[in-house]
Parts: structure tokens; C-alpha cells; sequence
């Protein structure tokens, strides 16, 4: 079995870890793709217009006989001009033709075993330097992929700690990457409480808290999740393979634990 090096908090090597089989798993990206779409349609809010919607008016036939149209055409407007025709879809002024509907079905589904897959290939993605580095981040200083460091980490409750251990395993780079990728939002989003938008940087895998996710929580781009947790959604933010991951080694350790079809 392959070895892989742990780290301690000053970037030194500190021993070495036996490297779970879900490394030597070839990453599937259709099913990344399948089930990162079933998750990011969950997040759609559900729309729908009201039935009767361009119905609320005065608007009746004239019928035949006038040399014009049957269109309906609201009453009481005086002069006859294509402002007056409602009621209708193919007239100015009238109704949606097709209208959406609250009823249309937005959430994806898919089966479990489908998402047990995605999530072990999404792992594997990330043990491969070519697929993180095909994901933006810059890791020529990073010295080993998969990353593990002392479970020491968890303990920190300084921010100040935390960027100074991630910048001892090489990452100071790609932080000041994510720091300067702050941009304003175009669209109606930025008077909506989202002004200003970021690229996603390292995601810290720990097995318990003892303080690591309140102080790590204000470093830019940089996400901690328990690995019980680990979704589609965090190992590929936007559907995109090889996020760049720091796993403490109780949790590396924890991923002997996935059932692994090679």
C-alpha cells in the first residue's frame, strides 16, 4: 500500500500514513456532472404566475361585421388602437401564451448509489495534481497531493494561527489568489444582499472541532467541513473536479471507511 507523508503545523514532515484505496479509483466526471446538477437544482426557488393573470379586464369581441379582427378588445377606451387588444396571447398587451407554473418539477432526483459514487470519484479527483490544477489552484509550492496534516490543527482558535500553518504547507500563493479574485456581481444581484462574489479556495477536512471552523471562517474562499459531510457540493463547487483539499490525518484516516469498487 502507498505511503503518504503527514505534516505538522510548521510544514515539516512529521511520519507517514497509509493512503486509503479511494486514491486509486478512477474519477467518473458524468457522474460528477450528474449529481452536481441534482444538487444545484435544489436551490431554485419555485415560480409561478397567476391564473388569472391578463384575464382582469373589460376586454369582449366586437364580433363580426367591423372589418376588423375578433380579438377581444377592452371597452370603453375610445379610439381603437392596438393598445386596446388584452385578453389574448398573440395581441399586443395580452397574456403570456404559455405561462410557467408552480406545478413544473425542478428538483433533480437521483439514486443513492449514484451520489455514493460521485462523492468517492470527486475524492479521487482531488489526490491528482493534474485535476487541480486544471481546477485554477496553485499548488507548485504545495509539497505533497494528498495533503495531510496533525490533527493538532483542530485546536487552533487564532485565525491568525491558521493562515500561518497554511501558508507553512505552501498555500500562501493560491490565498492571495482567492483574496484578490473579490468582484462586484453584475446584475440585480448586488442591490440583493450579494454585491460582491469570490472563486472557492482549500477545503480543510477535520474529524471533530475543537475551534478550527469559527476561526477559520474569515480567511477568504477557504471552507472546513467534517468528513462525515463531505457532499458533491463542496468536493466540486459549480460541477468543477479537483478542489484543492488539507485533510487532518484522523480524517484521512476515516476514508478507509468508504466502500471502494476498483
Amino acid at each position: 500500500m502507498d505511503k503518504v507523508n503527514v505534516y505538522n503545523l510548521d510544514g515539516k514532515k512529521k511520519g507517514l500514513i497509509d493512503k486509503p484505496k479511494i486514491f486509486d479509483v478512477k474519477p467518473r466526471i458524468d457522474l460528477i456532472q450528474i449529481v452536481s446538477a441534482s444538487a444545484q437544482s435544489k436551490n431554485k426557488q419555485v415560480q409561478g404566475r397567476d391564473k388569472r393573470a391578463g384575464l382582469r379586464n373589460t376586454a369582449e369581441s366586437w364580433g363580426t361585421g367591423h372589418g376588423m379582427s375578433r380579438a377581444p378588445r377592452i371597452q370603453g377606451s375610445g379610439f381603437i388602437t392596438a393598445r386596446q387588444v388584452g385578453r389574448v396571447p398573440f395581441a399586443k398587451g395580452g397574456r403570456r401564451t404559455h405561462p410557467i407554473k408552480t406545478e413544473k418539477k425542478i428538483k433533480k432526483k437521483i439514486n443513492k448509489q449514484i451520489n455514493k459514487q460521485s462523492i468517492i470519484s470527486a475524492i479521487s479527483a482531488s489526490g491528482e495534481k493534474t485535476w487541480i490544477q486544471k481546477g485554477g489552484f496553485i499548488i507548485e509550492n504545495v509539497p505533497e497531493i494528498p495533503l495531510v496534516v496533525d490533527d493538532k490543527i483542530q485546536t487552533i482558535k487564532k485565525t491568525k494561527k491558521i493562515y500561518s500553518i497554511l501558508c507553512n504547507l505552501g498555500l500562501k500563493e493560491d490565498l492571495i489568489k482567492i483574496k484578490k479574485s473579490r468582484k462586484i456581481r453584475a446584475g440585480k444581484g448586488k442591490s440583493r444582499g450579494r454585491k460582491y462574489k469570490k472563486k472557492k479556495g482549500i477545503l480543510i477536512v477535520i474529524k471533530e472541532d475543537y475551534g478550527i471552523i469559527k476561526s477559520s471562517r474569515n480567511i477568504p474562499g477557504t471552507s472546513v467541513i467534517r468528513v462525515e459531510n463531505l457532499s458533491i457540493k463542496t468536493l466540486t463547487p459549480g460541477g468543477i473536479s479537483g478542489r484543492l483539499i488539507l485533510w487532518t490525518q484522523s480524517a484521512f484516516n476515516e476514508l478507509n471507511n468508504y466502500e471502494v469498487l476498483i
